[in-house]
């Protein structure tokens, strides 16, 4: 069953870990997917079918590696890697695929609640040298949520990895066109990005805003809109229509930022580089924010 967090104004809904969601791709240690503000939903689906409903990505869900998983290059044809917040993975093809359909060892989880948080523990098995614990907390705020990391290295190596959420978005399930404008704190450099996917144009770079002269039926994809700079990571979606103002905001600096979407969804993503040496232990923290506009 889902845990949810309420208080006068917003409502969270988050899935306990293998509730649901059983993919080998995102993080279970508590998948939120569902916020709404006022009654009005913030949060929308990888996919506007619904099919293999329990594999897709829906409102806000983080992953750890992306490109490469915790110990896919020493793992040996048929032995098992870590994917960081799920469990081991069994290694099948020499290369990681993020979207691959891998089996699954779970990782050990606890939960702990109080009236306006969730914490979920994830314990990993020791395996090639590697080992951590997880621990990622979900607080509700007046006027938010915030999610709080702590990655702590158990094991032998050295822990190298990324981690973002993939922000499911559609503010009152409107779809996403010129009612949308996607914020960012810095110039964004179309000549710097690493990848451009935008078939049908109708995406428009600012010079710190992303608009929509209509609505996209095809996906749209830009990666690095930071140009490899040392950025801050934020960005703030504005929804004309609804009047209703979403944001994201890390305690860290970030040198990617990706931006997908489709007709039915948007998703910013920021990316932190993580490294912890054994013993040791990273924290960070992303700070949402949400409110009216006039």
């Amino acid at each position: 069953m889902s845990h949810i967090l309420k208080n006068k104004n917003l409502e969270i809904e988050i899935d306990l870990p293998a509730e649901n969601y059983n993919f080998s791709r995102f993080d279970w240690t508590g998948n939120i997917v569902s916020v709404k503000y006022n009654n009005i939903q913030l949060a929308s689906t990888e996919s506007a079918t619904y099919e293999n409903e329990m594999q897709i990505g829906k409102g806000f869900y983080n992953e750890f590696g992306i490109d490469t998983a915790l110990g896919f290059n020493e793992a040996a044809i048929g032995g098992w890697f870590h994917k960081i917040g799920v469990g081991l993975l069994k290694k099948d093809n020499e290369e990681y695929v993020f979207n691959r359909n891998y089996e699954i060892k779970p990782a050990d989880f606890e939960i702990k609640y109080t009236s306006n948080t969730i914490l979920i523990i994830c314990k990993s098995k020791f395996n090639n040298g590697y080992s951590y614990v997880l621990k990622k907390e979900i607080k509700l705020e007046k006027h938010g949520f915030t999610i709080n990391y702590d990655l702590e290295n158990t094991g032998e190596k050295e822990i190298i990895t990324d981690e973002y959420v993939h922000n499911f978005l559609a503010i009152n399930k409107e779809i996403i066109g010129r009612n949308y404008i996607l914020k960012f704190p810095f110039k964004l450099m179309p000549a710097f990005f690493l990848e451009t996917v935008n078939p049908e144009q109708k995406v428009t770079i600012g010079q710190t805003d992303v608009t929509f002269k209509d609505s996209p039926k095809e996906q749209f994809f830009f990666s690095n809109l930071n140009g490899y700079k040392n950025v801050k990571p934020q960005w703030e979606l504005k929804n004309l229509e609804s009047k209703i103002s979403i944001s994201e905001t890390g305690s860290f600096k970030t040198k990617k930022v990706n931006l997908w979407g489709w007709k039915h969804v948007i998703s910013p993503e920021l990316f932190i580089d993580v490294s912890i040496k054994p013993g040791q232990n990273a924290n960070w923290t992303r700070t949402y924010k949400i409110s009216n506009f006039l």
